[in-house]
């Protein structure tokens, strides 16, 4: 169990952490969003170990993970921006990594079969994406019980996208291992994570059940013959208001069949319900937070 504990983070005097809770299962892939800037990676940072926290602190299976060697080697994190020591490849890596990890063969060679990677070509030569693929290749390698993976499919084709999120499954299913994935694009998100959380002003303004959460938001299309005011959808958690003439959209949060009987009772000619993908639901939980 990952738990971080009224996490504060400062840089001189930006707070970009501002008493951050969270707790994530084990077992568990859980999507860690927000817009550019928002402290993803910052966060991701503290919980590996690698920045001390301002205020409060982060611990996996009950040990803080700050200057913790032995909680950390469970602890694996592949940075936005990888570094490489100078004239390295990926057989030199391997020995790198092998002083502090466990290095599991099978896995390691199937997966440098798998990502077509060679072992002795230097890493200046390689792609971003390759060079990514070469970070992802020792993280499932060494299979830690926590997988930090910031941007994790940036750079990478949509083939290679769909081995590596093949390859977490099954490490999740073998390992019951903890792995959380920031992105920008939710998209990529979607179909492999089953928790996530907001990252919103310092803290996490919304987490929970990806699918359950996706279930409890819709949208509804509405089309009326009389004029209706918005105050006519007052006691309706909305996230979204928009009307053209007569259509109505609106974005509400909770029970779609209590709410499909309430709007009912507005006598609408027309209502169509329709369900939210990953990002809209971002976008529209974003939205209804500044109304």
């Amino acid at each position: 169990m990952l738990k971080i504990n009224n996490v504060t983070k400062k840089f001189d005097d930006k707070t970009v952490l501002d008493g951050l809770n969270l707790e994530v299962a084990d077992g568990s892939i859980f999507g860690l969003v927000g817009v550019n800037g928002a402290g993803k990676s910052t966060l991701l940072r503290c919980v590996a170990g690698i920045y001390r926290t301002s205020g409060g602190n982060v611990e996996f299976n009950g040990e803080d993970t700050y200057l913790n060697e032995k909680i950390r080697r469970d602890i694996f994190f592949v940075n936005d921006d990888p570094y490489y020591p100078m004239a390295s490849n990926i057989r030199s890596l391997k020995e790198f990594y092998s002083s502090y990890y466990p290095i599991d063969e099978v896995v390691y060679q199937k997966t440098l079969e798998l990502f077509a990677l060679d072992e002795n070509k230097p890493l200046t030569s390689f792609s971003k994406g390759m060079k990514r693929q070469t970070l992802l290749l020792f993280a499932l390698a060494i299979r830690p019980k926590l997988l930090l993976l910031d941007e994790a499919f940036d750079g990478l084709d949509p083939l290679v996208r769909h081995d590596l999120k093949k390859s977490l499954n099954e490490f999740i299913e073998d390992n019951q291992a903890t792995v959380i994935i920031s992105s920008h694009n939710l998209k990529e998100l979607e179909d492999i994570c089953d928790s996530y959380g907001i990252l919103e002003n310092g803290k996490i303004s919304t987490y929970g059940d990806l699918l359950e959460s996706k279930q409890n938001i819709n949208k509804y299309q509405l089309a009326f013959t009389h004029d209706v005011d918005e105050s006519a959808f007052e006691g309706l958690n909305i996230l979204h208001y928009g009307r053209e003439g007569s259509v109505y959209t609106l974005v509400i949060k909770g029970d779609r069949e209590e709410t499909v009987e309430k709007l009912k009772a507005l006598d609408p000619v027309i209502l169509d319900t329709l369900s939210v993908n990953f990002e809209e639901l971002f976008i529209y939980e974003h939205e209804g937070g500044n109304r």
